[in-house]
């Protein structure tokens, strides 16, 4: 059936000329880990959904549940080389977030 591999995210893909959105591709991601401004606008216009930038706030409720959340995802979800790899996006993301 023509169009059927053309689901969820594929129709962003063709929408944009053939380009995956910029979330996805190293334009759309920050150097020091997770998404920059660019990236989190295009997360925006594809999803509809909307992502905040981290906080470093120690008394933020929401950096306090995102490093509760990533923390058990290092250890349980990634190998042992990428938990130890300073340069690995989760420990990036970690970092950004004071964790």
């Amino acid at each position: 059936m023509p169009g059927t591999a053309l689901r969820g995210f594929g129709r962003a893909y063709m929408a944009n000329g053939g380009r995956t959105p910029a979330w996805q591709r190293k334009e759309g991601k920050s150097e020091s880990g997770g998404l920059n401004k660019a990236g989190r606008a295009s997360y925006k216009r594809q999803t509809g959904g909307t992502l905040k930038a981290p906080t470093k706030s120690k008394t933020s409720g929401r950096r306090k549940s995102f490093c509760a959340r990533m923390g058990g995802m290092k250890k349980r979800l990634t190998s042992a080389k990428t938990a130890r790899d300073p340069n690995s996006r989760i420990n990036k993301a970690l970092r950004k977030w004071d964790c």
